[in-house]
């Protein structure tokens, strides 16, 4: 059958939300992984990706139920939400990769200020005490504190900033745009009819 049929559209819509379900327990498995290893400790960060990996989860699923059973109520919300997550992920993608050095260093340390348990975590990792400046007599996770020769946090964060936010920003604009293709599929889906279905019935 050609591309744009009914079975061609529920074919592509199933398999955007495979992948959909396949990326939800992709972070569900990261954040496990994380505090299996001790690589994150604050229940904060951990709670966020876990959240958005169950809420990605529950998207596919009603994507995917919506699109097996050609449901009209299920694919309205599901291109409505989904049209909502793009308008979200994309702003904020966009947001990533404009940030200049001198915003980058400011949000680091709003972070660094605001989160004691990742903090913990960063200087752990990195094996550096203090965001600007290394105060012998402070509370530090880091290993160097035993030896007093702890680089401070700030430098080697800015080393990776650049590098993650391009990153985050460049794989978030990427499925952004399989969201307004999910977008797209599910409008022209919902508008065919089911070849299985009376023939004389609107669907």
């Amino acid at each position: 059958m050609a591309c744009g049929g009914f079975a061609c559209s529920k074919n592509c819509l199933c398999a955007l939300n495979l992948l959909y379900t396949l990326v939800s327990l992709l972070l569900i498995g990261i954040a496990a992984w994380g505090i299996g290893f001790g690589l994150i400790s604050s229940f904060k960060v951990v709670g966020v990706v876990i959240a958005v990996g169950v809420f990605l989860f529950f998207i596919a699923l009603v994507g995917l139920i919506g699109a097996v059973k050609h449901h009209q109520v299920l694919l309205f919300f599901y291109m409505i939400i989904l049209l909502l997550v793009f308008i979200v992920q994309f702003s904020v993608s966009c947001a990533c990769l404009a940030l200049n050095e001198e915003q980058q260093s400011e949000l680091l340390e709003v972070g660094w200020t605001n989160t004691n348990s990742a903090r913990s975590d960063i200087e752990r990792n990195l094996n550096c005490c203090g965001f600007r400046v290394f105060y012998p007599n402070a509370t530090c996770a880091a290993d160097c504190l035993r030896t007093l020769q702890c680089r401070p946090c700030a430098p080697i964060m800015e080393e990776y900033a650049g590098m993650v936010l391009r990153f985050v920003g460049g794989i978030g604009l990427f499925f952004s745009f399989t969201e307004i293709l999910g977008v797209w599929l599910t409008y022209r889906y919902r508008n065919q009819k089911d070849p299985r279905a009376n023939p004389s019935a609107f669907i």
